[in-house]
């Protein structure tokens, strides 16, 4: 279902709807008036309506009168006519392209229909339009319910055209492409001050971090919430009251969002530009200094102690002159806000009151008064002197010493120089300026390591949001505007290169005819002369100059007039007509710059002799500030600290001794390289910021301050460059469909043309010239203002239609009405004869008759009516009868069934306790089995151990075996030797023997020798002999051993059987019992469903009983009812009859 009772923002308020769809929100873009829409175009359809340029309002409508050649006579829309030239008159659009989107597709492009389109727009709370790439944000000056969660979610994945122009719609395509591309993207946000840049970029930071969120790790929470706090912090350091606007940010910015790999945010870095430091010592009376000057007047007693702090800005001469409260902002608040911010951040108290205790000290610097005494500058009042010199942390006669007469080298001697008033005055005003430029450098520094997040090699990419201040044109233009004003041209330059390759490859894609055209180039004149230095360009000469000993403005001036006046009228540079400065042609206008001060603005002096003070400084943060003047040769670059490195770094000066210096304009120049240089490695997103009036007023467009603005922003420039291109391009199908309609019958609806061929046909049958349009492989491509010619003729084709449509319309109702109108003529007078004819019978004696004896009538049916009832009463009867006995009938069957009941009840009891026991049964069989399985488990491990050391005692005595009949080898080998030997030994006897005879004297030595012999052969028998005798008794003891190991083995195999026979016994009887419960489960299933039928049966016979009671009670009371109603017709019936018979006798007496 579908409820729009919690819709989020009225109707009223023209950005639409949120309705609850199937348990998720959807937004409802806001429905047009159809009506009030056809009025308007048939009010727009009799003239020609015109935009008419005017000196008050910029642009008024009217229509036009006459035409001739150059003059065409106008009327205004509010009276009046005037006779003007062609060339300041402006077609103007159809009222269907009234509150458009994308004011790209506006047939007419040009400055009054831009202009219309914004205001109609903005009037009905539509702060957001497209144009082109362009997406233009009109400040709206109050808060506007479409940055709510729900939106934020509605916008989240959704596609350009899905919903209404938002920021939010920009920051989910730069994410989206993010994601899907792996580029990075970049948001360039511009505009004036108060068009709600820094809202804007606060709004997409918003976005980012909540789309991006899609853990609950507290690592993560903790850095999205570092980096939306980051935004107060430098609110309150960098942004200040002007007169447009009570919060504008006094500088530019970066804001690079890391993303890793999973598109969730793991760090963040800012980079800053152009801080307006010379807000620190001078402001009007409307405006205010920083933020954080009257916040810290506002912060606690402890604080403003130690700061040597007052609570009242009138005691301070930098703040003294400014604008000391802004309505509806509490600076307590927002002290405390800043103080929290910075805690989350992870400042410590003591970091805290470093920061704070700079801007302290640049309130009491300007409390310093310099009089002059005998030419020479002096300070009387010490006390001020010394409370600057406590909070920074020097001495403060070495300060006023370094003040007054500051020491200078000549060569290689220190020299000491007296300074006028003026000049120390001017000292002291660079030293607030530097000490306020540095100290905020320092912050966003500080910034960036709390919110640079944790080292990783998984990073997709990032997208940085730049906030920077758009094209100024002041009556009085200096050094700060043509910085501001270069940045915008190298922005524009990269706009137009970025914007048109885009159209550009789309016609390419399309494959029309198309020459290349680099429109980048258009600028590149202007951007030349600032910065180039061959040939001399505006910054190169400057720097020049400023190194120059005698440099001058004046001579700055005479060299820009000698290198770049020309007397070429389309030249960039024109000397002005009092020779005080110079014209520069920009993109968005002329702009007339004096140079009055630019080499002191440029070279930013400072009083080295202080800073080399300040750098030995007994504040560590003061220290570190200047820690670049540590030496006391000159400026030089220390290392600082590897924490803060990169634009903290950056302000550090050079060192003189090398040649050169660092200058604003050259720090400038660099930082916007490489500004251009990321922004040129990144896909860009644009949004140009308007500010609508100068009043700070809700709903109020002031239409020139506008136009200025668009002129500045580019806006118009990119209009502009679409015009030489094709603007306007519809697909096949939708030119097919919308502008068939001009030639009916060119096209056979029945046959297939392609969309290509189709369209070709179209526009050859309309006779468009072709250099006003392209046809692409799926588009048709035209000019501006020629869709705007074929809506004119549509528009004509269709009144034609329409008229024709109207008269048939007009013709069939009048046909209707007249049909209507004669049969309403008939019936009236069917109506008059019927009256006339009733008029008349009216007073005839006999239809006086009639009427009176027409009610009598019913009488003479009274009886039949009588006898209808009896029968009726008896027919009741029988069927009362009937449904008695039934009811008897039932109310038996019910005790039947009453009984049948009870006694299935108790068989059901008897069932439960079997049902009981069978479980008990099953229980103890389970814990039978368990148990059962546990020993076979047991035995099964034990008859494991016991084979494993049957097996290894098997494999010892196998090993034993073997080294037996090895040794019984052996013995035998041995047995074998010694009988040869004894052979031998017998042969040599036999020898022996056969020579005794010859020999007799050697008789006695061979007996010795055969007696040895003989002993020695019995040793080794006997030796044999026994050996053989232990092997064999060895062997039958391994054998008994083997014996008894399988008899172990036959037994532990007869108990497995015997085990295995009884753990398959108590499976089969598990099975048996499980059988025997599914039986009784299925006896009692049945058993269960006959008493469930039973009971339904004892149901439908109750609820029958119930039905025939409750008709038994209604035909009795029918019955009595009839026979009272019978018994009260009777007696009507009766004095009927005694009526009529009095009526009869009254008329036989009249007829006697």
């Amino acid at each position: 279902m579908i409820s729009t009772s919690s819709s989020t923002s009225s109707p009223s308020s023209g950005v639409g709807s949120f309705i609850h769809s199937y348990g998720s929100k959807k937004f409802i873009r806001p429905k047009s008036d159809d009506v009030l829409d056809a009025v308007a175009q048939a009010r727009f359809n009799e003239k020609k309506w015109v935009w008419i340029e005017d000196d008050n309002e910029g642009y008024v409508r009217g229509h036009v009168v006459k035409e001739e050649e150059d003059t065409v006579e106008v009327e205004y829309e509010n009276g009046g006519t005037a006779i003007v030239r062609v060339c300041t008159i402006k077609p103007m659009n159809p009222p269907k392209f009234d509150m458009v989107d994308d004011m790209a597709e506006l047939t007419h492009l040009n400055e009054p229909s831009v202009i219309h389109n914004l205001t109609v727009r903005y009037k009905t709370n539509r702060v957001y339009t497209y144009s082109g790439l362009f997406l233009v944000a009109v400040n709206p000056y109050r808060k506007l319910p479409i940055y709510s969660e729900e939106y934020i979610q509605s916008y989240k994945g959704k596609r350009r055209g899905e919903m209404p122009p938002h920021i939010y719609a920009v920051a989910d395509q730069a994410y989206h492409d993010m994601v899907q591309d792996k580029e990075n993207q970049s948001i360039l946000i511009t505009g004036e001050s108060g068009a709600g840049k820094t809202e804007n970029t606060k709004i997409v930071i918003q976005y980012l971090t909540a789309v991006a969120t899609t853990t609950n790790k507290p690592t993560t929470n903790i850095l999205q919430t570092q980096i939306l706090q980051a935004n107060p912090i430098l609110e309150s350091f960098g942004n200040a009251q002007t007169i447009r606007n009570n919060n504008s940010s006094r500088f530019g910015k970066f804001i690079r969002i890391e993303f890793n790999n999973r598109a969730q945010i793991c760090g963040a870095n800012i980079e800053w530009y152009l801080l307006e430091k010379s807000r620190v010592h001078q402001q009007t009376s409307k405006e205010r200094n920083y933020h954080i000057f009257y916040q810290l007047l506002e912060a606690d007693e402890e604080t403003k102690k130690q700061l040597l702090l007052t609570d009242q800005a009138q005691d301070y001469n930098f703040i003294k002159h400014s604008n000391k409260r802004i309505e509806g902002v509490d600076d307590a608040e927002e002290y405390r806000n800043l103080c929290k911010s910075l805690e989350i951040m992870g400042l410590v108290e003591k970091e805290k009151i470093d920061l704070f205790r700079i801007v302290a000290s640049i309130l009491h610097l300007g409390n310093i008064s310099v009089t002059d005494y005998r030419d020479r500058a002096d300070i009387r009042d010490f006390s001020v002197v010394e409370r600057v010199c406590h909070l920074l942390g020097i001495s403060a006669e070495d300060f006023k010493k370094s003040l007054l007469a500051p020491r200078i080298k000549a060569g290689r001697d220190w020299v000491t120089q007296a300074k006028s008033p003026t000049q120390v005055v001017a000292s002291l005003d660079a030293l607030a300026k530097t000490l306020y430029e540095r100290n905020f450098a320092f912050l966003v520094e500080r910034v960036n390591k709390a919110i640079d997040g944790q080292k990783s090699k998984d990073k997709l990419g990032f997208i940085g949001v730049l906030d920077i201040a758009g094209f100024e044109i002041f009556e009085s233009n200096s050094f700060e505007q043509l910085c501001i004003n270069y940045t915008n041209e190298k922005l524009q330059q990269f706009f137009n290169q970025n914007m048109f390759e885009l159209e550009q490859e789309e016609y390419q894609k399309e494959k029309i005819a198309w020459n290349y055209i680099d429109f980048g180039n258009d600028l590149q004149p202007t951007i030349d002369l600032i910065e180039k230095t061959n040939p001399v360009g505006i910054l190169s000469c400057l720097e020049e100059e400023c190194v120059a000993p005698r440099g001058s403005d004046g001579r700055f001036l005479e060299k820009l007039n000698k290198f770049c006046d020309k007397d070429n009228p389309e030249a960039k540079y024109k000397s002005t007509r009092f020779g005080d400065g110079f014209i520069l042609r920009h993109y968005a206008g002329d702009v007339e710059y004096s140079v009055d001060g630019w080499i002191e603005k440029n070279k930013d002096p400072l009083n080295e002799d202080i800073t080399r003070l300040l750098a030995r400084s007994s504040q560590k943060h003061v220290a570190l500030l200047f820690e670049d003047y540590l030496t006391d040769d000159g400026p030089s670059v220390a290392p600082v600290k590897s924490d803060y490195t990169s634009s903290f770094a950056s302000m550090l000066k050079l060192k003189k001794g090398s040649g050169s210096f660092r200058t604003v304009g050259q720090r400038h120049k660099q930082q916007l390289l490489a500004l251009m240089n990321t922004l040129h490695m990144t896909h860009p997103h644009f949004v140009r910021c308007i500010l609508p009036n100068n009043r700070k007023h809700a709903g109020e467009i002031q239409t020139k301050l506008v136009l200025d603005q668009l002129r500045c922003n580019g806006v118009l420039e990119g209009i502009r460059i679409c015009r030489k291109g094709f603007p306007n391009r519809l697909s096949f199908d939708e030119f097919r469909k919308r502008y068939q309609v001009l030639c009916p019958y060119l096209l056979d609806r029945e046959a297939f043309i392609d969309g290509r061929t189709a369209c070709q046909m179209l526009v050859n049958q309309m006779q468009l010239d072709g250099d006003k349009y392209q046809i692409g492989t799926t588009k048709v491509f035209f000019k501006a203002t020629v869709l705007a010619d074929l809506e004119e003729l549509r528009d004509g084709k269709l009144s034609v239609c329409i008229t024709k449509f109207q008269a048939y319309c007009r013709g069939g109702i009048a046909r209707q009405y007249q049909t209507r109108f004669s049969r309403q003529t008939d019936a009236i007078r069917v109506m008059q004869r019927n009256a006339r004819i009733y008029v008349s019978l009216r007073e005839w004696p006999w239809w006086k008759i009639y009427a009176k004896l027409k009610p009598l009538n019913a009488a003479y049916r009274v009886d039949s009516k009588m006898r209808e009832k009896e029968q009726k009463i008896i027919v009741l009867e029988t069927q009362l009868k009937e449904q008695q006995a039934s009811l008897g009938e039932a109310v038996m069957r019910n005790q039947e069934l009453e009984g049948e009941h009870q006694d299935f009840k108790e068989l059901i009891i008897a069932e439960q306790t079997m049902l009981r026991e069978l479980e008990e049964s099953k229980e103890d069989l389970l814990s039978k089995f368990t148990a059962a399985e546990e020993r076979v488990e047991e035995l099964e491990v034990e008859l494991k151990e016991k084979t494993g050391q049957y097996e290894q005692a098997k494999r010892v005595q196998d090993e034993e075996i073997d080294q037996l009949h090895t040794q019984v080898d052996t013995s035998k080998l041995v047995n074998d030797r010694l009988n040869g030997d004894l052979e031998r030994k017998k042969e040599e006897n036999m020898q022996i023997k056969d020579q005794l005879k010859q020999i007799n004297d050697e008789k006695e030595q061979l007996q010795l020798q055969l007696t040895d012999l003989k002993n020695e052969n019995i040793a080794a028998l006997e030796k044999n002999t026994e050996h053989q005798k232990l092997l064999q008794e060895q062997n039958t003891v391994q054998k008994e051993k083997i014996t008894t190991l399988e008899t172990e083995k036959s037994q532990l195999a007869e108990h497995i059987s015997v085990q295995e026979i009884e753990l398959y016994n108590l499976k089969s009887s598990l099975e048996n019992e499980k059988n025997l419960k599914e039986e009784k489960d299925t006896k009692c299933a049945m058993l269960e469903s006959e008493l469930n039928s039973s009971r339904s049966a004892l149901k439908t016979e109750a609820e029958q009983k119930q039905d025939w009671e409750s008709k038994y009670n209604d035909l009795k009371a029918d019955w009595e009812e009839l026979t009272a109603l019978v018994r009260a017709e009777s007696d009507q019936a009766k004095a009927r009859m005694f009526k009529f018979d009095q009526v009869l006798s009254g008329l036989k007496f009249f007829q006697k």
